[in-house]
């Protein structure tokens, strides 16, 4: 009977001691197995230390009960009182893993292994492994004794006996000890297959790298020979069989459990591949076929069982071709694809808890080494360890990392390792996923000495350790580049000139000389100027990276800072608005039409920021107008003040193509936008507004500097084509039609010659050479084309198209839209109008088959010479002329009855037609599509060349800016021409049908 005050006294002793269940603790306590020590305070202040003392208690408890009989429990509580290495080994055990508690409980004898405490026992190798499984002869009995060696293992991980270093080393050396027993066995079961090959075992990935978890695939490939004298075929056969009974022996599950799966994925064409080949069939396909990530995976390749003088071979025969992996093109871009592919894939609940492959995890670290390994490994062979931690030691030793980033890669990698450990320890499951049980979190946190609030102090280092490692990871690659040109730590290892270029071609700089001056400009000296850039730089350089065309960033990015350099606003707005920075460069590295605005005017990078500069949002017509309008105000001359429109006019198509050129590639907080239609939408309504708000302000400097502030005659502009559609381009002309009224009293002859004069001055005047890109306006559309006069009144056009309108005009009117001067005469033109293009009863047959045949005379006569049909945006199969024919042609038939088609826009007639069931949901999408691409391509050839074009570039380079920019990464241009080609074709099948009737 306990006595009163007793209980509390023991409780609260052992809520000190770290129990949380005491009333639990308390009763095991006193349990008779542990009658013998229950008082003896030496136990208490073990559990108390170990990481989960109601675990440990209740493992122990477990394990004295399946003890033989009442010598062998005093046999143990009595060692475990009287020998402190075997105490703290045991009970950290318990404490730790209730998985290798459930093993003790069965082995009942296996505590043995924990009381040996000699010099030799601290740090096995395989021989100490081979050894501890010698006595195994089946599967089982492999099992049970990897599970006691593992048991030592975990002994000195959980002590402190061993670092996170050695005991992933020591984890690899059991499993290769465990490799070599299974083959052991499956050549014991099958001596003729064993007689007739040899078979190499290589390790591959942590097992490979000497780095292993506690639970994990272990990764392999095998190679296979036939002995002297044996069939090749039949040998490979042979050695198949083997690989796959010891594949089996590991993986299948039994009484004891498994051991852990052991993957071939990794070999030549993955699982679709044969399991063993010869080395000559490896060594052929690493030739011809093998992908980067392939050679990435090959840094970790270790022969670890089977014939070893193979394996040896197999390593130094593949190790050149892994060296100069660095050499493939787009290799940086393909690394990091790799890396991004893994984290997209990883369930978005579980990505704030996946410690291994998440932002910030443990593959980061590993991915930013080894691509830095690939690099420099080729000339340094110091660099070729297969252990990430080694090789990040060699990195910094080199100069190739940072010292200082080293060391902090090195203790995050450490703790995210440890943490990985602790959480695959407690039930021997593989995962990397953190718990979320305040018990287990409790665990983990007292494993890894955290003691004080152990789950708030656990969340923390996390998260401290994955910040730098998200900090760090990519910034790894490029700083070491500053530190090579900057040169302000004397003794600090730094990259040599070599290393430093060889570095800039790895990520895609054609000209490294170059790249290295821009940079020595940029970040060397003392200045706080400097001091931003050198901080800035490593995040922007990844960007550049990212795109087509680095050289180009980089340059632009040095001319943007020359020319803004000692702006107080610019360095900060870089550094301290997170989006300033990356829209930046993203902005500079994707073609020249941006760069070529913000050179012009290099204060529109406010506009990149998420400040007060009015973001990448493009603005109403009526703002624009406003603004243009008050700038010509202001001017004292016609010139003066068409410059301000012009001005207004080049900020905006920045602000257009930097939105467009974000939203395209993405950001690092936002993806790409996916809605390719929308991006079209914004940038031909930006242009068209902004174009319509131009020729309203240059119209207003012309009249104010001719006439004062009334013109003789009313005057309207008219926006035709693509301007009328609102889906003009960066390097459209304005299409427009112009018309004038004599206002009363006013002779027609005077109005006549007042609005002639008007044209010619704002055509003059938007076309003079200056530092503003120009603004052409065309009005070949009007009647009797360039034959005709420029402008007409309205009782002209009323008469012309009454007497001789054609039916090509009626057409060319769909897209006829009022965008500046007198709204009243436009609107009246717009009435006069829409009988032509709307005909009452639609069009006749005779109409029908004139379009037609325009149509197709253009696809024969105005098609450039040489140009690839398949592949011209506009006049090409599918293209933009065949899309747009078609919905007009649709337009000028039934728009007199569906007033949803009249409209100047083509993806609106489009919508339009389909909703009223003259064409189908699927030839409607089709359409769609293949105007939609078409659109982007020519937009992308604008931002990326800087002058206008119908047709794809043939510069590899310039080609893979295009591609870029519509979502296609690095090599993959040719499925991008793939798809646009088989897009227009599609496109080019509903045409047929539908616009020639076939």
């Amino acid at each position: 009977m306990t006595a009163p005050g007793r209980r509390s006294t023991t409780f609260s002793r052992l809520l000190r001691h770290g129990f949380t269940d005491p009333s639990a603790a308390e009763r095991l306590l006193e349990s008779a197995e542990l009658a013998p020590v229950r008082t003896d305070p030496v136990l208490l202040d073990a559990l108390g230390a170990t990481a989960d003392p109601d675990l440990a208690l209740s493992g122990l408890v477990r394990l004295v009960e399946a003890q033989d009989g009442h010598t062998a429990q005093r046999e143990l509580l009595d060692t475990l009182i009287a020998a402190k290495p075997l105490r703290d080994r045991l009970l950290g055990v318990l404490g730790a893993s209730a998985a290798l508690a459930d093993h003790l409980a069965r082995h009942p004898s296996d505590w043995q292994e924990l009381v040996t405490y000699e010099p030799q026992d601290l740090h096995p190798g395989v021989t100490e492994f081979e050894r501890g499984l010698a006595a195994a002869a089946d599967p089982v009995s492999l099992r049970v004794a990897y599970r006691r060696c593992l048991l030592s293992i975990a002994a000195r991980d959980v002590c402190g006996t061993t670092d996170l270093a050695q005991t992933a080393a020591e984890l690899a050396d059991l499993a290769t000890a465990t490799l070599r027993a299974a083959l052991a066995i499956a050549r014991g079961a099958a001596p003729d297959d064993a007689a007739q090959c040899r078979l190499a075992v290589i390790a591959m990935g942590k097992c490979g790298g000497h780095e292993l978890n506690y639970v994990s695939d272990v990764d392999v490939i095998f190679v296979g020979e036939a002995v002297e004298g044996a069939d090749e075929r039949k040998a490979v056969q042979a050695a198949s069989r083997l690989a796959s009974h010891l594949m089996r022996i590991c993986s299948e599950t039994t009484v004891e459990g498994s051991i852990w799966p052991v993957d071939a994925n990794l070999r030549p064409e993955g699982r679709n591949g044969p399991l063993v080949r010869t080395l000559s069939s490896h060594l052929a396909y690493y030739q011809r076929w093998a992908k980067t990530w392939e050679f990435q995976a090959l840094l970790k390749a270790r022969p670890v069982a089977g014939d070893l003088e193979l394996g040896e071979e197999y390593v130094a025969t593949l190790a050149p071709l892994v060296w100069h992996a660095a050499e493939r093109e787009n290799f940086v871009a393909d690394v990091q694809k790799m890396r991004r592919r893994v984290v997209e894939n990883i369930p978005a609940a579980e990505i704030e808890r996946e410690l291994k492959l998440g932002p910030g995890g443990l593959r980061d670290v590993e991915f930013a080494v080894q691509l830095l390994q690939l690099v420099h490994g080729r000339a340094d062979t110091s660099l070729r360890s297969g252990t990430t931690l080694d090789a990040l030691k060699a990195l910094a030793a080199g100069g190739y990392v940072g010292r200082a980033d080293a060391v902090q890669l090195d203790e995050a990698y450490r703790f995210l390792r440890s943490m990985e450990h602790r959480i695959q320890l407690y039930r021997l499951r593989r995962t990397h996923l953190v718990p979320e049980g305040d018990a287990d979190l409790r665990r983990i946190g007292r494993s890894l000495g955290l003691r004080s609030d152990p789950v708030a102090a656990l969340h923390r280092e996390w998260k401290r350790h994955a910040a730098v490692v998200r900090r760090l990871h990519e910034k790894l690659f490029y700083r070491p580049l500053l530190d090579a040109v900057a040169q302000l730590a004397p003794g600090e290892s730094r990259l040599s000139a070599d290393a430093a270029r060889e570095r800039l071609v790895a990520l895609g700089y054609a000209d490294p000389a170059a790249a290295l001056r821009h940079l020595e400009a940029l970040a060397s000296g003392v200045t706080r100027k400097a001091a931003i850039q050198r901080t800035l730089l490593p995040v922007l350089l990844g960007w550049f990276a990212d795109s087509a065309d680095p050289d180009a960033g980089l340059l632009n990015f040095r001319k943007v800072s020359d020319a803004l350099g000692k702006t107080p606003w610019y360095l900060r707005l870089l550094r301290d608005e997170g989006a300033a920075a990356e829209n930046l460069a993203r902005v500079l590295s994707a073609g020249r039409l941006a760069p070529d605005l913000l050179m012009r005017a290099p204060e529109a990078v406010a506009l990149l920021g998420d400040g007060d500069g009015g973001g990448l949002e493009p603005r109403p017509r009526a703002h624009l107008e406003q603004e243009i309008l008050a700038g010509v105000g202001r001017a004292a001359g016609g010139e003066q003040a068409v410059t301000a429109a012009r001005g207004v006019r080049r900020r905006e198509l920045f602000r257009t193509a930097a939105a467009d050129i974000v939203a395209s590639y993405g950001t690092e907080e936002t993806p790409a936008v996916a809605d390719q239609g929308a991006l079209v939408d914004l940038v031909g309504g930006a242009v068209s507004d902004l174009t319509a708000a131009t020729l309203a302000g240059t119209l207003r400097a012309v009249v104010r500097d001719g006439w004062g502030e009334t013109l003789p005659t009313r005057f309207a502009v008219i926006g035709m084509g693509r301007f009328g559609g609102h889906e003009l381009g960066y390097g459209s002309d304005a299409d427009v039609l112009f018309v004038h009224e004599p206002r009363e009293g006013v002779a027609e002859r005077e109005a006549s010659q007042a609005a002639n004069a008007v044209v010619s001055e704002m055509r003059r005047l938007l076309q003079i050479p200056s530092a503003d890109p120009p603004l052409l306006i065309d009005a070949d559309l009007r009647p009797e084309g360039k034959s005709g006069p420029l402008v007409r009144t309205l009782k002209s056009y009323e008469a012309y198209y009454r007497r001789w309108s054609l039916v090509w005009e009626s057409q060319a009117l769909l897209r006829a839209e009022f965008v500046a001067g007198d709204a009243d005469l436009g609107s009246r033109f717009i009435e006069l109008v829409d009988p032509l293009r709307y005909p009452a009863e639609g069009l006749g047959e005779d109409a029908v088959r004139e379009i037609r045949r325009l149509k197709a005379r253009m696809e024969t006569e105005r098609m450039p010479r040489g140009a690839d049909p398949t592949l011209h945006t506009k006049l090409g199969r599918g293209g933009l002329s065949d899309v747009e024919w078609t919905v007009q042609l649709l337009q000028l038939r039934h728009g007199w009855v569906e007033p949803g088609l009249r409209t100047t826009r083509t993806r609106e007639a489009l919508a339009a037609a389909c909703a009223a069931e003259l064409i189908s949901t699927e030839d409607a999408a089709t359409l769609d599509e293949a105007w939609v691409l078409a659109t982007r391509v020519r937009n992308a050839v604008m931002l990326v060349r800087g002058r206008a074009g119908d047709t794809f570039p043939s510069g590899a380079r310039e080609l893979a800016a295009v591609g870029r920019y519509l979502g296609y990464g690095p090599g993959h241009v040719g499925e991008l021409l793939d798809d646009y080609r088989r897009t227009t074709r599609r496109a080019r099948a509903v045409v047929e049908e539908l616009f020639y009737g076939a």
